[in-house]
């Protein structure tokens, strides 16, 4: 198994940067070694990753930093970087190896001060690797500091670092930062390959495997987790019966309490595991006895991390609303899809009969005005409307259709 093998439907990026592997492992040998670096490289200092979320940007970048930091021994007689097995690949992959910094936004958008001392890092050499790889998994998310602070970096990197970085689209980038990388656009997995996937990879059903495929419609962590959760599946379940209960208004406004409040809980099962393993980890760093107080002057440190994780307590419930509404989009998607008699694949077919009775009992263009409206509740939680008003603000639209 290499580290292409999770890259589904993705063919084509996992052989141009197979390709730039083996360059880079070249250029690293010639350096080491003494020898001249080959002529002509496809390897470059800075990548661009962007694609539909559940392409699988973030998966691509960290294979990639995987097969820079690849060191089986293969490599030496011909082999190509990326094997998946030695240390290299595998503290890569799991996100541990020492010369592999990941970033991803913990609120809304990464502070200049959360990229500060990644920053600092990527102008060092690598300590045991390979590449000092920086890996931004939200770049979309850089506010205006913080790219200003990636722009100077990637202008004048240092020999041996790389800049991966994700987001939905180049324009979602400053033009700037993008004219310095290396752009490689993802597109949508096939159903059929990620059913494939989950068939072969984790062991599902054939029938729960495109099941979940087709419900998820080419996102394939989505499609991974409805196929092995079974919590995953009911919360799904229940999202796809709102468009039955939003009749009367205390339907619709109750509706929306229990969405939000699903959110809110996911968000906090999350961040209780996540949270206290944190503040543990920092109390020891900072020479806290064992259930004993805190040494002198670590306030101010232990609020900048309750702070961290409030606004990524925020984010979660956001992004836990927002595939609900994904699913919703979805939901509707299908009800048009019968009233205009299309030959689309249904992606909700464990939902077929509620389907039919609201295409029977609407029409077309009141199922635009619901999608229209779903996506004004995705870009009010986008302008930090008090998620609850949003919501509510859907369901009442949805129930006027």
């Amino acid at each position: 198994m290499t580290v292409w093998d999770d890259l589904v439907g993705q063919e084509r990026v996992s052989e141009q940067l197979a390709a730039a592997a083996r360059d880079a492992d070249a250029l690293v040998t010639a350096a080491v070694t003494g020898t001249p670096p080959p002529e002509a490289s496809k390897m470059t200092h800075a990548w661009l990753f962007t694609g539909p979320p559940g392409a699988g940007r973030n998966q691509a970048a960290r294979a990639f930093a995987a097969a820079l930091q690849c060191v089986s021994p293969d490599r030496a007689l011909g082999g190509s970087p990326g094997c998946g097995f030695c240390d290299g690949c595998h503290t890569a992959l799991i996100g541990t190896h020492a010369d592999v910094t990941s970033v991803a936004a913990v609120g809304s958008q990464i502070l200049a001060e959360d990229m500060r001392d990644t920053v600092r890092k990527s102008f060092t050499s690598p300590a045991t690797g390979r590449w000092q790889i920086i890996l931004v998994e939200d770049a979309e998310r850089l506010n205006e500091k913080s790219a200003n602070a990636v722009l100077k970096a990637v202008e004048e990197p240092a020999p041996r670092t790389v800049w991966l970085l994700c987001a939905p689209s180049i324009e979602d980038v400053l033009p700037t930062i993008r004219s310095r990388c290396r752009h490689l656009n993802l597109s949508t997995p096939r159903v059929d390959a990620i059913a494939d996937m989950l068939v072969r990879r984790e062991g599902i059903e054939p029938d729960v495997a495109a099941a979940a495929a087709r419900a998820t419609q080419g996102h394939v962590e989505r499609a991974r987790r409805l196929a092995t959760d079974p919590a995953a599946r009911e919360r799904r379940a229940a999202v796809l019966r709102l468009p039955l209960r939003v009749e009367d208004i205390g339907g619709a406004l109750k509706a929306a309490q229990e969405l939000v409040d699903a959110a809110a809980e996911d968000a906090k099962q999350l961040a209780e595991e996540m949270d206290s393993k944190e503040t543990e980890e920092l109390k020891a760093a900072l020479g806290a006895a064992q259930g004993g107080r805190m040494p002198r002057g670590t306030a101010g440190v232990m609020k900048d991390l309750e702070d961290k994780q409030k606004r990524r307590r925020t984010r979660t419930q956001r992004d836990s609303l927002d595939l609900a509404l994904t699913d919703l989009t979805a939901f509707y998607r299908d009800v048009l899809a019968l009233q205009l008699g299309s030959r689309v694949a249904i992606a909700n077919a464990d939902a077929e009969d509620a389907l039919e009775r609201l295409a029977r009992g609407s029409s077309p263009e009141s199922t635009l005005r619901r999608i229209e409206a779903i996506a004004a509740c995705r870009d009010a939680l986008d302008r930090n409307v008090a998620p609850l008003l949003a919501v509510e603000a859907m369901t009442m639209a949805l129930r006027a259709g």
